[in-house]
């Protein structure tokens, strides 16, 4: 593949990259760069995970891209998930690899890592060094990396979160930081950290973060989007069960909650359908079909999603007959999930202990 193909698999990858410069240079000299994504085992999967996550990864390994999955199981812990309780969140971490799996993860063509196996003594002088070039401030500002503001911290455990998180990006030997948006301010700071202490600097392709069902909303608490980006806070979260649309929901579950979701008519840019849409559907299938009844005008068909966006804005496409759409379109991506866990009885069995578990932000 060439070099241009690369490049734009991965630009439709990430909404933000720091730098196209850099991404470009190691291209240029690297044929199979090394990127990361971690997560907290904590929940149910939904869809940013379930689905999302897998569909980007499919063009990055296109690109020839090598992925390394972080289980990070010590950061749960840390950040007080499934009560705090170690056993319960590595029990979770299995459930992540089997979901992984029933996305169509091609699982000989990435890296499962957990951080309880990755922490070693290099590891730790990694930390201390980079806790050496951090200032108070600095870090502390980085905490939203974690879901968290500064006056919801009450361990002094929670400060080590990012710079942990800062130290496996260099202990894991990625060239490339493929997380959320959410995890900015964790990625610059390995930058800031790489170029103080000589070390190789990380590329950042922060992608996409799909909104909650509610749409773009202050959240509670947040006075201003000074410590969380508000599009950022609005994001689809499993520890906000009424913002979330999970892999194991039923069709009829789908069907329910996308009809309770925000879409006002004409709106397009603070609109949860219209997102999944650009961002899951397209995505996956390239085209969009409305059923429509012939009184109403019929059936539409989009190529792309500027058409499709183009078209609601102009108030020829009303918020029902869109949602009715986009809801079976979720159905059918999630339907080789939701089958796997019925069908296949280890990732049952896995399933009924997350499902029982309470969910802590």
């Amino acid at each position: 593949m060439d070099l241009t193909t690369r490049l734009e698999l991965i630009k439709s990858v990430g909404e933000e990259i720091i730098t196209m410069g850099e991404l470009t240079k190691l291209l240029e000299t690297n044929d199979k760069p090394v990127a990361y994504d971690g997560f907290e085992p904590s929940g149910l999967a939904h869809l940013p995970f379930g689905v999302f996550r897998p569909l980007l990864l499919q063009d990055l390994l296109k690109a020839g891209v090598r992925f390394k999955l972080y289980l990070a199981d010590y950061f749960a812990w840390i950040n007080n998930k499934m009560g705090g309780d170690l056993d319960k969140i590595q029990k979770v971490g299995e459930y992540f690899i089997e979901v992984w799996k029933a996305a169509g993860v091609d699982t000989t063509k990435v890296k499962f890592v957990w951080a309880s196996e990755l922490m070693d003594k290099e590891y730790w002088k990694r930390a201390l060094l980079i806790a050496k070039n951090t200032s108070i401030q600095r870090a502390t500002r980085a905490l939203t990396i974690m879901g968290r503001k500064e006056g919801e911290l009450n361990e002094v455990a929670q400060y080590f979160y990012p710079i942990m998180q800062t130290a496996d990006i260099f202990q894991l030997e990625v060239n490339i930081c493929q997380l959320g948006l959410d995890q900015r301010r964790a990625n610059v700071l390995a930058r800031d950290v790489a170029e103080r202490m000589k070390w190789k600097k990380p590329v950042i392709v922060s992608h996409h973060m799909l909104m909650g069902l509610q749409g773009i909303k202050q959240p509670e608490g947040y006075e201003t989007d000074r410590d969380m980006d508000l599009e950022i806070s609005s994001k689809m979260s499993k520890s906000v069960p009424s913002s979330a649309i999970f892999v194991h929901d039923s069709k009829k579950e789908i069907q329910e909650k996308i009809n309770k979701a925000y879409c006002a008519p004409k709106e397009v840019t603070n609109n949860p359908i219209l997102d999944y849409s650009k961002h899951l559907i397209f995505r996956r299938f390239g085209k969009m079909e409305i059923k429509r009844d012939k009184k109403f005008g019929g059936d539409l068909r989009f190529g792309d999603y500027q058409e499709l966006e183009n078209t609601f804005r102009k108030g020829d496409l009303h918020p029902t007959d869109l949602k009715n759409s986009v809801a079976e379109y979720l159905d059918k991506m999630i339907v080789p999930i939701r089958n796997h866990f019925e069908k296949n009885p280890r990732a049952k069995k896995l399933y009924e202990f997350v499902k029982h578990q309470e969910t802590t932000r």
